[in-house]
C-alpha cells in the first residue's frame, strides 16, 4: 500500500436556521488536531437537500483554521463563469495565505442547463475552455482570449493566487477523455463518492495508463477518492442511516452509490477503505453524512491508525 494521506469533509449540510457558528469551529479546531492534512467541500447545485455552498463555506473554514488545506470535490465550473470563478478561488488563496485546492468537473449530463444558459450540447466544450479562462487569469499579466465562449481584450486579474502560479487543480469524472485531459493539464485526479471502488480502480488504470504515455511521473499526479462513511459498532445501523441520508442527498436510491459508501463497525470500514488505497487512493476524503463531529472522531480512533 501508498503511504496513505487523510482528509475530512467540511460540513455543509444544514437546513434553514441549523447552522452552529461554535460547532464548526470546533469541528475544524480538531480536525487540524487530529492531523487531518485538508478538508473538502462539495457542490449540490438547485435541489431540496439543504447544502451550503462551497466557496463562500471555504471561505468561513479558511477563518477558523491555520493549517489545513482547503478544496472543493468538486466545482461543477461548466456552470460558473470562470471569470468569477478565477477571481472568487484567487481571492480565498490570498485570505488562506496558499491553502487552497480546486477540484473541478464537468458535472455530467444531467445538470439543469438552462437555469445557468448552458447549451447542454457543448457543456464539455465550455467546462475545458472555461479552465483554460482560469489558468490564464491566473499566471499572466495580461490576458486577450477569443473562444467560443468568453472573450477577454488585454484584461488583468489581480491579485493573483498566493500559491504561483496558481493553486493545485484536480479533476473529478468518470470518462477516459476527461481523465487524460487531467494528465496533461491537472496536478491529481479525484473519485467521486458515488463512484464504487471497482469503477474508481478501473478510472486509476486510465489515468496509470495516460500517466505513461504522457512520459509523467507517476508521484507527479495525485490521486484522491471521496468516501461517504459511517462507523458504529451496530453495522446495520450505520448501512440504515447512510442509504437514507445518501437518498436523501441525491434525490433517488442507487445501487451504485450505496455501494460506493462504507458503512458498519471499525472492522468492517478498515476492510473496505483498504480496497479503496489498493484501488489507488493515496488520499482518501472521509464524508460523514450524519454527525460529522462523533463519527470524525470514531475515524482518527478506531480506523485511520489501522490504514497507516
Amino acid at each position: 500500500m501508498r503511504l496513505m494521506r487523510f482528509a475530512i469533509a467540511i460540513p455543509q449540510f444544514f437546513s434553514d436556521g441549523a447552522f452552529d457558528p461554535g460547532a464548526f469551529r470546533a469541528y475544524l479546531s480538531r480536525a487540524e488536531e487530529l492531523g487531518f492534512e485538508s478538508a473538502w467541500a462539495q457542490e449540490h447545485l438547485l435541489g431540496p437537500y439543504p447544502v451550503l455552498r462551497p466557496i463562500e463555506t471555504m471561505t468561513y473554514a479558511a477563518a477558523c483554521t491555520e493549517r489545513l488545506r482547503l478544496g472543493c470535490a468538486v466545482f461543477v465550473s461548466t456552470l460558473h463563469n470562470p471569470v468569477h470563478l478565477a477571481q472568487s478561488l484567487s481571492t480565498l488563496d490570498q485570505l488562506s495565505r496558499g491553502r487552497v485546492e480546486v477540484g473541478v468537473g464537468t458535472g455530467g449530463k444531467r445538470r439543469p442547463f438552462a437555469a445557468f444558459e448552458v447549451d447542454p450540447a457543448r457543456y464539455a466544450a465550455r467546462f475545458h475552455e472555461g479552465l483554460e479562462v482560469m489558468r490564464a487569469l491566473w499566471s499572466e499579466p495580461r490576458v486577450t482570449f477569443t473562444g467560443e465562449f468568453w472573450r477577454l481584450e488585454d484584461a488583468a486579474l489581480e491579485p493573483k493566487p498566493f500559491q504561483k502560479p496558481f493553486p493545485p487543480v484536480w479533476y473529478g469524472g468518470s470518462g477516459r477523455n476527461l481523465l487524460r485531459r487531467a494528465v496533461r493539464h491537472g496536478h491529481g485526479f479525484f473519485g467521486a463518492g458515488s463512484s464504487p471502488t471497482a469503477a474508481f480502480a478501473d478510472q486509476v488504470r486510465t489515468v496509470r495508463e495516460a500517466l505513461a504515455e504522457e512520459g509523467r511521473p507517476e508521484e507527479d499526479f495525485a490521486i484522491a477518492k471521496r468516501v461517504y462513511v459511517a462507523v458504529d459498532d451496530d453495522a446495520g445501523r450505520a448501512r440504515d442511516r447512510i442509504d437514507t441520508e445518501l437518498e436523501r442527498l441525491y434525490g433517488r436510491r442507487s445501487a451504485d452509490i450505496e455501494s460506493a459508501a462504507v458503512a458498519g463497525t471499525p472492522d468492517d470500514c478498515v476492510r473496505e477503505l483498504r480496497r479503496v488505497a489498493e484501488a489507488g487512493a493515496e488520499l482518501i476524503l472521509f464524508t460523514p453524512v450524519f454527525d460529522p463531529a462523533e463519527q470524525m472522531e470514531r475515524l482518527a480512533e478506531t480506523v485511520i491508525p489501522r490504514l497507516t
